[in-house]
């Protein structure tokens, strides 16, 4: 009888350690699997377990999130979600309109977040006037990447609109340098897309066609010039694109495998990790014809709704991530800008400081708006059938006034 008192007891005290110590840990499932940006989540790693929280690491690479999202799905629906999961802004809402997350309020009470998140970022991380996210990072997906030395090399300056884009392509063409590196990915198509439609079209147009999913634009001359210009890009890169990883393609600038790339800022997280400089080994520059229009994207963290024992360490993670200091050394090593206003500047480089003086002058235009490849722009549902429609186009020989009509159509049957 006193050996199972022993073995009872011994298991009851087992229980609380374990249980404390499943209070003082994080689970957090993300698709931060790059170079660069594992070396971003490191920070927020180290910068919790130097409070005693243990980090646990869900990270699920592959897709731009969407086997991460498949993989979350899964758990959630088990009814063991994680502590908090990369989410983009759409996909808060919805994680959010399921009954799924935690209540921040009182966290954001305390810190005063309100005042300091700009409000387009509030939309996606509060719901019904309750935070149940926190921004890591505002992101630009709408960058082009170049290799100093093949551009200084070859005589050439960025090009600031499409048609300068194209003859600078037809010289590196010429001269058997490859113009472009893509991946063949819907979402890295799509990316090179939006900033085509605003690059040509202007932000009305984009506001138009991407945000109001207006048929008329859809179906437009304006359109499916958009798509004329998406099959020069294929004409510019490799055979090999299908299938590649963003980062590889990122790669091949670096390497001067390719002389440029269209891709969001955190292409920049791999410069910094191949311990070249932005601005000067490697070029950055908005995409042709966005010079006065910011898309953006960016990246939450969503808190589910976890037992009590465990949300101080969630509550502590909101607010690490909130943290100005944790906001400006993640985002000097991710390539992104904070999520807050009121983080100093001076530490970022040249492309940094064009993006945020890019930021604020678009949200007072009132020319800024949410990435559509990025899950800021459209419902799911929604998004997908943009989706389909651009990668058929850009992986087959559909022809621009086909793909934009297709275009109109999907849209108005996934509403």
């Amino acid at each position: 009888m006193n050996g199972q008192v022993i073995r009872t007891a011994a298991a009851a005290v087992l229980a609380v350690a374990c249980s404390a110590a499943a209070a003082q840990s994080v689970e957090v499932m993300h698709w931060w699997t790059s170079g660069g940006e594992g070396a971003a989540v490191g920070v927020l790693k180290k910068d919790l377990e130097a409070k005693g929280v243990k980090w646990v690491d869900m990270a699920v690479s592959g897709g731009g999130g969407e086997a991460a999202m498949t993989a979350l799905r899964a758990r959630a629906v088990a009814g063991n979600p994680p502590t908090a999961a990369q989410l983009l802004g759409m996909a808060v809402i919805d994680w959010s309109g399921e009954g799924l997350l935690g209540d921040l309020n009182e966290q954001a009470a305390k810190e005063g977040w309100d005042k300091v998140v700009p409000p387009a970022l509030q939309r996606f991380a509060k719901a019904d006037g309750k935070w149940v996210a926190v921004p890591v990072n505002i992101h630009r997906p709408h960058w082009l990447w170049m290799n100093a030395k093949i551009f200084k090399d070859n005589g050439l300056t960025p090009p600031r609109t499409w048609d300068e884009f194209n003859a600078t392509a037809d010289k590196l063409k010429a001269k058997g340098i490859l113009p472009l590196a893509i991946g063949g990915q819907p979402w890295q198509e799509a990316t090179a897309w939006e900033g085509i439609v605003l690059g040509l079209g202007g932000p009305d147009f984009y506001r138009k066609a991407v945000i109001e999913a207006d048929a008329a634009s859809l179906k437009s001359a304006t359109m499916v010039k958009v798509f004329d210009q998406m099959r020069k890009l294929r004409g510019y890169a490799d055979k090999n694109f299908a299938g590649r990883d963003w980062n590889l393609a990122t790669g091949m600038v670096l390497k001067g495998e390719a002389a440029m790339q269209l891709m969001g800022d955190w292409a920049k997280g791999e410069v910094l990790a191949a311990k070249m400089t932005p601005g000067k080994d490697i070029l950055c520059a908005v995409a042709p014809g966005t010079q006065n229009s910011y898309l953006f994207n960016t990246d939450f963290f969503a808190m589910f709704k976890v037992g009590g024992d465990r949300r101080p360490a969630q509550l502590t993670m909101a607010s690490s991530v909130m943290n100005p200091g944790f906001q400006e050394t993640f985002n000097l090593a991710k390539g992104s800008i904070p999520a807050r206003s009121d983080v100093p500047m001076d530490k970022f480089d040249e492309c940094g400081k064009k993006s945020m003086t890019d930021l604020k002058a678009a949200a007072t235009a009132k020319t800024m708006y949410g990435s559509l490849a990025h899950g800021h722009a459209q419902p799911a549902a929604i998004q997908r059938a943009y989706l389909d429609v651009i990668t058929k186009h850009f992986n087959s020989e559909q022809s621009s006034k086909d793909a934009a009509e297709s275009l109109a159509k999907a849209v108005a049957a996934a509403k």
